[in-house]
């Protein structure tokens, strides 16, 4: 490993980021000295010297700028690189001002730091050759010339009148003039047109000390050279900082305030990268980085202009808020890759659809919005969002994959559906997922009507992220009997939240919001440790049936941390595999069956049991029933309801048991109502029955009641049990 000389001080209050860059600087090779916060620092830099100071910026009590004021106020030869989770233009730029050499925004690839370091160090080198010429030309009579004509800034001296009586070789280097060329004409010769007026009192300075000109911005002209390659000459115009004086002599025996004025000494500075760079933060500041699309704060900008020009000529706006359909899954099922192209070229179809003058924004995730501004008529926005959605259905051809993704849009106008940008951004929010809940696709103007809805759906994401923390969920459990209907097979774990205003919820009323808002990893986390824990108290107490199944939803199977929570709970509450079925659809299947294999395939080696749920409602292969660790076929309600007197023929429900038999699965049949069909299943041969013929779900306390009473009369007891 190489070792370097450079010494290096970073600065983070974050401990795991100081102990990752000091790990990384030191697997290169770099000696460096930490500091935890910005009075720590401002130490080491009294006490110590350093080549390099990477800073963050944001920190409590003393902060990154007031370490980068000490560092300039006290004259330390330290390059600063500041290293910041702050991307604002304006935090970017004081940065630079404040002496930082570099800029390095979090999160950052290690390559980039260790490039940026290495061209610090570089530069410091050729600072220091450059100090060790000027201290050997010291004593030489050629001193002062070499200093003006090396100098990286143009320096100039005009006449009284404004002409160029001197200009050193710099000139010729950032504008393409030669020094002959200048001399003689007036400053104007340099000014860009639009900067006359300003370089007019800069140029014709005549005040000394700190009432002269410092760091003045203008643009000067370059010379039109064809095939010059400097890149100066890529622009008509280059940026520079003016310092100027005026250059004043005494007259022979007069008083000192009897000066002659001989004329203006400047110093013009390049600065044209910091221009670039502040450019180049200015765009990040206002458009998306994935897309190149404008973000949310440049659409509020040009919205709120559009509705300004709208008050004036009577005229519709109208706001479109677009999130994609079916976008999430290929996502999580393809990877972050994948689903970044999807964006993009879902970004350039929607374009498409558009006039010059409407603006398309990524607001984040899939979530885009549209502008469409001078409007007559409500339809021409309807018909924007037609187009939009006939673009989206042919597939996307990204990396092999065809992929499709459809959008909900919501749509508000101006004036009708609000006066102000939040107004009409969530008024259209509202109408999408008016869409999304009711039909998915498809488009919808904002009614008063939909933000009660919405209102309520709000409500119930707030109960919902609450529930946990209040111990409003519980677990119903539903015995499930064996095919002579006297002896409890099984038990179902159905969860149930109470809610404070509604009362009992079912899951249908909140798992797909839970799968939605992204909360349904943590109820099933709980649903697991609460069957597992009251499983273990059945075994202690001497009632425990053989099994306890789990549901899991259609996300669950995609989490990677949902193996290690089974099993974790399983050795928490010292409960064997064998005494757990989960509980899975067809449809979670074929969404993923390379993930659904490795999973369960896993969960299986634990001595845990799959069951498939709602079997025979789903449109997927069966070939999936010799892939998988499958134990248990549960047949769908709708089947079982079939089996009526008027029906003779259950060509579906008999070939399910049959297959069944086949592969020597067990077979369970849910929603057994009558006696008719409970004594038609025990005639086909089916192991387990559960309906309301037998109980309904049934809280914990009766549950344990019914399982003592099957012991106490010497009863077989097998129960699963289901966790939703």
């Amino acid at each position: 490993m190489p070792q370097h000389t450079a010494k290096i001080l970073a600065v983070d209050d974050e401990p795991r980021l100081l102990d990752s860059l000091q790990q990384l600087l030191a697997l290169h090779g770099y000696a460096i000295t930490t500091a935890n916060d910005g009075r720590a620092a401002i130490e080491q830099l009294r006490t110590d010297s350093f080549d390099i100071a990477l800073i963050d910026l944001k920190m409590p009590d003393v902060n990154g700028q007031r370490i980068m004021r000490y560092v300039a106020e006290n004259n330390i030869r330290t390059d600063i690189i500041v290293i910041s989770g702050e991307a604002s233009f304006e935090t970017a730029v004081e940065a630079i001002r404040l002496g930082a050499h570099d800029f390095l925004l979090k999160p950052y690839a290690p390559e980039q730091l260790i490039k940026r370091i290495e061209n610090t160090i570089e530069r410091r080198k050729l600072k220091s050759d450059a100090v060790d010429i000027q201290e050997r030309l010291k004593n030489s009579e050629k001193l002062h010339r070499f200093l003006v004509n090396t100098s990286p800034d143009i320096i100039y001296v005009l006449n009284e009148e404004g002409h160029f009586t001197f200009v050193n070789q710099r000139v010729h280097q950032l504008l393409g003039f030669t020094r002959e060329e200048l001399i003689g004409k007036h400053y104007t010769t340099l000014v860009h047109e639009d900067d006359l007026e300003l370089a007019q009192y800069a140029f014709n300075e005549r005040r000394t000390g700190t009432r002269a000109t410092h760091n003045l911005e203008l643009r000067l002209r370059t010379k039109d050279r064809e095939g010059h390659s400097h890149k100066s000459f890529a622009t008509s115009v280059m940026c520079v900082e003016l310092n100027a004086t005026g250059l004043y002599a005494n007259t022979s025996g007069a008083h000192d305030n009897a000066r002659r004025h001989l004329g203006t000494y400047g110093v013009a500075r390049d600065i044209s990268s910091r221009k670039q760079a502040e450019a180049i933060i200015r765009y990040q500041a206002y458009h998306d980085l994935l897309t190149g699309l404008p973000n949310r704060t440049l659409f509020k900008d040009r919205l709120n202009m559009v509705i300004a020009q709208a008050r004036r000529v009577g005229q519709m706006v109208a706001v479109m808020f677009i999130d994609l359909d079916r976008f999430k899954i290929v996502n999580d099922t393809l990877g972050h890759v994948i689903g970044d192209q999807l964006l993009r070229a879902v970004g350039r179809r929607i374009q498409t659809c558009l006039r010059e003058g409407d603006t398309l924004a990524r607001l984040g995730g899939d979530e885009f919005v549209v502008l469409l501004p001078q409007l007559t008529h409500r339809e021409s926005a309807a018909t924007v969002g037609r187009k939009i959605i006939e673009s989206l259905t042919p597939p996307f051809l990204i990396d092999q994959h065809e992929l499709f993704v459809g959008a909900s849009i919501g749509i508000s106008l101006f004036p009708s559906d609000g006066n102000s940008d939040e107004e009409l951004i969530k008024n259209a929010d509202i109408a999408m997922y008016s869409v999304k809940n009711d039909t998915r696709g498809g488009y919808s103007f904002y009614t008063a009507r939909m933000e009660s809805t919405f209102s309520q759906h709000l409500d119930l994401e707030m109960g919902l992220r609450r529930a946990l923390t209040n111990h409003e969920f519980a677990i119903h459990y539903q015995p499930q009997f064996d095919a002579q209907g006297q002896t409890v097979c099984g038990v179902e774990a159905l969860l149930r939240w109470q809610h404070p205003e509604r009362g009992l919820l079912y899951p249908g009323d909140f798992i797909p919001l839970a799968e939605e808002v992204g909360l349904i990893g943590h109820m099933t986390e709980w649903v697991i440790d609460t069957t597992v824990r009251q499983m273990k108290a059945w075994v202690d107490a001497g009632i425990a049936p053989p099994r306890m199944a789990i549901n899991l939803s259609a996300l669950d199977l995609k989490r990677s941390s949902l193996v290690g929570e089974i099993t974790q709970a399983l050795e928490r509450h010292q409960l064997p595999g064998e005494r757990i079925e989960l509980e899975i659809t067809e449809n979670l299947i074929v969404q993923d069956i390379n993930i659904a294999t490795q999973r369960l395939t896993e969960l299986a080696r634990h001595g845990i049991s799959i069951a498939i749920d709602d079997f025979g409602t789903g449109y997927s292969s069966l070939s999936y029933l010799h892939q998988l660790p499958i134990h248990t076929l549960k047949i769908d309600r709708s089947f079982v309801q079939d089996i009526v007197p008027e029906r003779t023929g259950r060509s579906v429900i008999d070939a399910i048991i049959a297959m069944g038999h086949s592969l020597e699965l067990t077979i369970v049949a849910e929603g057994v109502e009558t006696e008719l069909q409970k004594d038609w299943l025990a005639q086909k041969r089916c192991h387990g029955m559960q309906g309301y013929l037998f109980s309904r779900p049934l809280p914990t306390e009766a549950v344990t009641h019914l399982l003592e009473a099957a012991i106490s009369r010497n009863v077989d007891v097998t129960v699963q049990a289901e966790s939703r």
